[in-house]
């Protein structure tokens, strides 16, 4: 039994010492040394060149998408209000109308059927207007009772009730009432855009039976059309009523738009995204909604603390200056930068790069010499 418990507790010492030495092997996250020190030799070599931050006016460049929207006041759905078979049309999308101009023809037997309505009831309403006018002269000298005057009185308005309901219901179908007589009566009616523009979408065919609710055609009033922007949460603190920016397409990266913002919503997407609409200042026919398009904003300009890209280091992912205060000793740290178009980055300064200078030639050559420095 002693022997046993023996080459257990060896077995287990065994176990420990080669998940030690398994651990000591198991590779880590590279770290290099923060300091490098060069001789005047190694730095004329190297060639390193030191200076200071500088205080520049900047503007950070704000780059976002989004696509060509049109307001709801400018966008049109037709229908026909009291439905019927589609007769004719010559609309394609794409296509241009003008306010007024007839773009469908419908046909129904019920357009008959609600002319011959109004006509007998405008020809009844004449009739009980003439008795009602006479019921009245008689009443007034007694020789009608009051009960067959209020009789005709309520006839007569409630006819004209019919009459004006009736004539209503024909301005649905664009028929003018007035102008209707029993030698007009027509069985089709046109559709009339009221806008200028151009269309969008086109949801029926020829001999198709449509409801009062179905959509005809899509138009589109290209006057007020705007650009639709998705701007995240954490940028809009940059953003302002009347600020400019410019906008192009994926085809046509180098022709510019310039936009102005015009309304900046106040909801946040699921995405953690805003809605920015911006007006172009002149609008291109080649432009149509739906369309997708980039953004370049500038936000407004601010001092800065400044350095030369070339000053700043990429290791692992993150990003790095090395600074001095003697000329010999170079110390590494690392920084938030924020790149920007004239060859510049800026960077946030704090309290311990007080009275030091950067190096800002030849910094990656620094990086090298750490790197080396710490694989030997």
């Amino acid at each position: 039994m002693k022997k046993i418990i023996k080459i257990s507790l060896f077995l287990l010492v065994l176990s420990a010492c080669k998940n030690s030495a398994d651990s000591a092997s198991t590779p880590t996250e590279t770290s290099i040394p923060d300091v490098v020190s060069l001789n005047e030799s190694q730095i004329k070599n190297v060639g390193l060149q030191l200076g200071s931050t500088e205080i520049q006016k900047v503007s950070a460049l704000l780059k976002v998408n989004g696509k060509i929207d049109v307001p709801p006041q400018n966008m049109v759905s037709i229908s026909a209000p009291l439905g019927g078979y589609l007769k004719s049309t010559q609309l394609l999308p794409g296509s241009h109308v003008s306010r007024g101009e007839a773009i469908a023809t419908i046909e129904d037997q019920q357009f008959i059927q609600l002319q011959q309505d109004y006509l007998t009831a405008q020809s009844k309403l004449t009739f009980m207007e003439y008795e009602f006018v006479r019921q009245k002269e008689l009443n007034q000298s007694k020789s009608s009772s009051d009960k067959v005057f209020q009789l005709a009185e309520s006839e007569y308005k409630t006819q004209r009730i019919l009459v004006k309901a009736l004539a209503e219901k024909l301005r649905l179908i664009n028929v003018n009432p007035e102008k209707l007589n029993e030698n007009n009566i027509s069985r089709t009616t046109n559709v009339y855009s009221p806008i200028d523009g151009f269309v969008a979408k086109v949801d029926v065919n020829i001999g198709k039976y449509v409801n009062p609710s179905d959509v005809l055609f899509e138009l589109v009033n290209p006057t007020d059309i705007h650009l639709n922007l998705m701007v995240f949460e954490k940028d809009i603190d940059k953003l302002f009523i009347g600020q400019q920016l410019q906008a192009f397409t994926n085809s046509e990266p180098d022709k510019k738009y310039d936009c102005e913002i015009i309304l900046i919503s106040r909801n946040v997407s699921e995405q953690n995204s805003v809605e920015v609409h911006c007006h172009f200042k002149n609008y291109d026919k080649k432009l149509i909604p739906g369309m997708y398009m980039n953004a370049q904003i500038k936000s407004v300009e601010s001092s800065a603390n400044v350095l030369p890209n070339e000053a700043l280091v990429q290791h692992q992912g993150k990003q790095y200056v090395f600074s001095t205060n003697e000329g010999k000793q170079f110390f590494m740290d690392e920084v938030k930068a924020e790149t920007l178009e004239n060859g510049f980055s800026t960077i946030d300064t704090t309290t311990k790069f007080r009275g030091k200078q950067f190096v800002v030639k030849g910094a990656y050559a620094l990086l090298m010499q750490l790197k080396n420095g710490s694989d030997e």
